[in-house]
């Protein structure tokens, strides 16, 4: 993953977070940073644009990663009839 990558991940999983002290969301978010990538290069070979469907590292508010999709109606169609096609 590139740096321009980390950092968009990093600002859309982690911006507008609130925290609790004690917590510690990091090791967690960077496993979630880790499957986000992976599950992007699958999109990627499947023929999406970023802009059109991404996963994005995340955590919960105990602290455990999370892996949430942002994207258009467009492309989260086109990846569940990839999904589809997969399981057919």
């Amino acid at each position: 993953m590139s740096d321009r990558e980390t950092a968009e991940n990093w600002d859309d999983g982690l911006s507008g977070m609130v925290w609790v002290r004690g917590v510690d969301y990091m090791p967690e978010w960077y496993d979630a940073l880790e499957a986000a990538a992976e599950v992007n290069a699958a999109l990627v070979a499947a023929g999406l644009e970023r802009r059109e469907l991404r996963a994005v590292a995340s955590t919960d508010e105990d602290g455990h990663g999370v892996v949430r999709m942002r994207g258009t109606p467009q492309g989260a169609r086109f990846a569940a009839a990839v999904l589809w096609r997969g399981l057919g």
